[in-house]
């Protein structure tokens, strides 16, 4: 869920060091957005750090930090053989340890070290607006009256990394029909939560439009791809995948799949969006996977597998189309 590249100096890797025009067009658009310098990462923390000889990663998050890998393992989980890759489960320490939630830092092999104070337990989930039967509920008592299963989706953010992911949940058509939407329904937001006490990125940057919040057609909504995720892997979910409950869209860039979700509320208008509120003519509501259209500053063409740095063409909706292809005919 990202849009911000993270500059060489935080975060270089091989093939990934930004070309000088790129960087000077993004330059452009953090200072449209009122983030000067290095972009959020540069803006949650400065540039003195540097000057002490110590690496940034050692001053923000120490050294020798155990991964947390005790989740709690979720029983009886079958998956479903309709939705299985076509390219290996990518390593489940590369998918904990390199995610994208702003609302913590935008350094994304940073992430799982700052979220300790975040608590996914308890947990309401807000169902409103065109609704027979709207309310709140316990995101337990929500998962324990839906059916829980396993697919393995691909993964593509917009920054061109990727992945391959076991994640357990149930359809989102599932919860949509438990809550029965009104005729006057014609999208679904989704709300992200708001407690910049445990998030850094929301206290250090108030200026952006928390809480993050997305939104998809009812026909995506209703769409048999479209998955709302309580767990990865075989167990329940990591903060820093999104817990206690997520929206996963493969078709879309991962921005659109969004994290931590507090509130669900079916509209009557195309609602507005965390990046498209920023930038939308780099990030549009749509925003489905598309080698043919570049993003304004790189190309989409290929991708690269975190974990093992093996490169991929770019498929046209992620590869899913005989799935979605029908909705934008």
């Amino acid at each position: 869920m990202s849009a911000v590249i993270i500059p060489p100096e935080w975060n270089a890797r091989e093939n990934e060091i930004t070309p000088e025009g790129a960087y000077q067009n993004r330059r452009e658009f953090l200072k449209a957005m009122g983030i000067v310098g290095l972009g959020i990462a540069g803006a949650l923390y400065s540039r003195p750090a540097f000057a002490a000889g110590n690496t940034l990663k050692e001053l923000l998050f120490g050294k020798g930090k155990p991964l947390k890998t005790d989740f709690e393992k979720v029983a009886g989980l079958k998956r479903n053989a309709a939705f299985i890759a076509d390219r290996p489960i990518s390593d489940e320490k590369a998918a904990l340890t390199y995610n994208n939630f702003y609302e913590f830092t935008s350094v994304k092999d940073g992430v799982w070290k700052l979220v300790d104070d975040f608590k996914p337990r308890p947990w309401q989930v807000e169902i409103a607006g065109h609704v027979e039967k709207p309310g709140t509920m316990d995101v337990d008592e929500l998962i324990r009256s839906l059916p829980l299963e396993e697919r393995v989706y691909r993964h593509r953010c917009v920054e061109r990394w990727a992945m391959v992911v076991p994640w357990n949940g149930f359809p989102m058509k599932a919860l949509i029909e438990k809550f029965r939407p009104t005729a006057k329904a014609r999208f679904v937001r989704f709300v992200s939560f708001m407690d910049p006490e445990v998030a850094p990125g929301q206290k250090l940057q108030s200026h952006l439009p928390w809480p993050y919040n997305e939104g998809l057609t009812m026909a995506e909504a209703m769409n048999e791809l479209a998955f709302v995720a309580t767990g990865v892997y075989g167990h329940t979910l990591p903060v820093q995948h999104g817990a206690p409950l997520r929206i996963v869209t493969p078709w879309k860039y991962g921005y659109k799949s969004i994290k931590s979700i507090v509130k669900i509320e079916f509209t009557d208008r195309q609602p507005e969006t965390f990046w498209s509120t920023l930038v939308p003519h780099e990030y549009p509501f749509e925003s489905n996977v598309d080698p043919d259209v570049p993003h304004p500053r790189w190309s989409q063409r290929t991708e690269k597998m975190i974990g093992t740095g093996d490169v991929y063409e770019t498929k046209k909706y992620n590869g899913y189309g005989k799935w979605v292809a029908g909705l934008y005919s």
